[in-house]
């Protein structure tokens, strides 16, 4: 996927919103697209608290957000859904090595379209022959395809599952392919699923061979770190995780 088209939309949509007359208060949060629902409430708190900021959001797969920041995107706070794309932050010093943390954990999980029929059991029945298209993460930028990758050869399915693969651009792509009955099952996060009953059902539980855990912290752009860093507290603390926990997120 090219980084082109979501830069320049973000940028544009930041420079409409400063010539507004947006304060220097103004706070971006690019969060993997997981948090969506999740972050939305917690940045509305945060801003109850903190009336004087205002906290723009920008959701999408995690390596697409990286790089979004590393070509110049603005963005104060970086939120993954992979340490290996916090990693890679780290290495690009797009973000502060100190700051750092893992806030929430999640797991995944194998769903299907709420009416299907296909009584997915195990995840060998997704070689059946009825089994034909089945959605996740493109696993070179998007974190829930790794962990369905990893999971997949270690149960020694990878190259049959990948032969029916509908890879989809973010975990909430993956969702919408099974909710609309595009796909006969789809992997995504245990949060993500649960945000739509009655459209989809979690067939199974799928072991990660790396734990999903999400790691936080502030960018490189020193316009507004000390309230990044404020916000990333608001996160760790017992009113951030209260409203993280009610979306189905661990703790890490």
């Amino acid at each position: 996927m090219s980084c082109k088209r979501p830069l320049l939309a973000l940028s544009l949509a930041l420079s409409a919103l400063w010539s507004a007359g947006a304060q220097a208060a103004d706070l971006v949060v690019s969060a993997a697209a997981s948090l969506t629902n999740a972050f939305k409430d917690v940045a509305q708190a945060y801003e109850k608290e903190h009336p004087d900021t205002h906290v723009v959001l920008n959701f999408g797969a995690s390596d697409v957000l990286l790089q979004q920041i590393v070509k110049g995107a603005p963005a104060d706070v970086f939120a993954s859904a992979d340490q290996k794309a916090m990693d890679k932050a780290v290495e690009e010093k797009a973000v502060r090595r100190d700051t750092r943390v893992d806030f929430a954990a999640n797991q995944i999980v194998l769903i299907v379209p709420e009416d299907s029929k296909a009584g997915i059991t195990s995840l060998k029945d997704l070689t059946r022959d009825d089994i034909k298209r089945i959605a996740y993460g493109n696993p070179a930028s998007v974190p829930v395809g790794r962990y369905t990758q990893g999971a997949l050869e270690a149960a020694g399915l990878w190259n049959a599952v990948q032969a029916k693969s509908v890879l989809a651009q973010n975990v909430r792509q993956s969702l919408d392919y099974v909710a609309r009955g595009e796909v006969d099952a789809g992997f995504v996060f245990a949060t993500d699923a649960a945000i739509m009953p009655g459209k989809v059902k979690v067939a199974l539980r799928v072991p990660s061979q790396t734990p999903v855990t999400y790691p936080i912290a502030v960018t490189a752009r020193e316009a507004a770190a000390k309230e990044a860093q404020r916000f990333v507290a608001y996160v760790l603390s017992p009113a951030g995780q209260a409203i993280l926990s009610r979306y189905g997120f661990q703790q890490p």
